[in-house]
């Protein structure tokens, strides 16, 4: 019998090394698994490459496992927003290295790793800093440089319900960076709200099917807006969400 599920986010992070590359999903807060980053910190492990969209919001999930060091090197879009003291301190004092990439072709740097793309051409970048040293070619009158994909050891995603065998469906902007990267990662771990019986999740509503994900856990009912945010149990002015 097929049985993804782990007792707890302690034991679905189990085994993650030191020097692992972990693609995180998220999009700012929305989606972003932070029972699984802390479940991470707590199991200690260190010199970690993080892949995600930004460089972490506040003093929280991402941010939290930044500060405490964890952290050696961050590929992401937005490493700076208005809420990245943590991120802005440790890059400006060289605790920690960036790669910079454009969303669009991080999106799809990911995606092309989960289909078996060798490499693709993207004009983004072309004619920036970031294109520098880079193989460049004229398709159709168009610059374009070549990207590769990025792959991961695990990836850490959140949906809103799984199943035993690790089918996942999403709620609202939540889903983001999360189906690509579960297909970019060795090993795939989720935490969703709730397990539900196999045949309860309609087939043509299952986003990332479960030959992609090997560990789900249930972390229980999150509060969330209708945006796909999980608010940490408290609504837009800061109520307690019923």
């Amino acid at each position: 019998m097929i049985d993804k599920t782990v007792p707890d986010a302690a034991a679905a992070v189990a085994g993650i090394p030191d020097g692992a590359t972990v693609m995180i999903g998220g999009f700012g807060r929305a989606g972003q698994p932070v029972e699984l980053i802390d479940a991470l910190i707590a199991q200690g492990a260190g010199d970690l490459t993080i892949v995600n969209n930004n460089a972490g919001n506040g003093d929280t999930g991402l941010a939290a496992l930044l500060a405490a060091g964890r952290v050696r090197r961050i590929v992401c879009s937005f490493p700076r927003q208005s809420d990245s003291w943590v991120f802005d301190d440790l890059y400006r004092s060289g605790r920690i290295e960036l790669e910079l990439v454009p969303q669009g072709n991080l999106a799809e740097r990911i995606r092309a790793a989960g289909a078996g793309v060798g490499a693709f051409y993207s004009p983004t970048g072309v004619g920036t800093q970031l294109a520098e040293g880079r193989e460049h070619r004229v398709i159709d009158g168009r610059e374009y440089v070549l990207e590769y994909p990025i792959r991961a050891d695990y990836a850490l995603v959140s949906a809103r319900k799984g199943d035993r065998w690790g089918n996942l469906v999403y709620r609202g902007t939540a889903r983001n960076f999360g189906p690509v990267m579960a297909a970019a990662a060795t090993t795939t771990i989720a935490q969703v709200d709730e397990i539900v019986p196999l045949g309860a999740l309609d087939p043509e509503g299952i986003v990332t099917p479960g030959i992609f994900v090997d560990r789900v856990v249930s972390v229980g009912e999150r509060a969330w807006l209708d945006d796909g945010v999980f608010v940490g149990g408290v609504d837009r002015e800061g109520r307690a969400a019923s």
